[in-house]
């Protein structure tokens, strides 16, 4: 397999996994609500080759991915609302801010 071939089976693969079911998960019903996880989905790849010569011929292909959960989308007859996973952990950092802060500019 030449190197424009190894490099368009991972650019297949990836197009095969990336789909909107990798960012949104399956449905949950709960009580008259539906509720649509959702993920943040990173991918990444990258490659090297040599020449041919008596050496013999270098290559190398790599990729990942990471996906990370960040919200949830909540769905009832009257609305639909993003919930975001962190919005406690980013008040809480914000509070120990400000405290911080107002504890600096107070000894000046």
């Amino acid at each position: 397999m030449n190197p424009s071939e190894r490099v368009g089976d991972v650019v297949d693969r990836l197009r095969e996994s990336a789909t909107v079911e990798t960012v949104y998960g399956d449905p949950i019903e709960r009580g008259g609500r539906t509720v649509v996880p959702v993920a943040n989905v990173r991918y990444g790849f990258g490659g090297g080759w040599g020449t041919d010569d008596e050496e013999g011929e270098g290559g190398g292909l790599g990729g990942g991915t990471a996906a990370t959960p960040v919200g949830a989308l909540e769905v009832d007859e009257e609305r639909t609302r993003f919930v975001r996973f962190d919005e406690r952990r980013r008040t809480v950092i914000a509070l120990f801010v400000g405290l911080a802060l107002g504890a600096f500019l107070r000894r000046r």
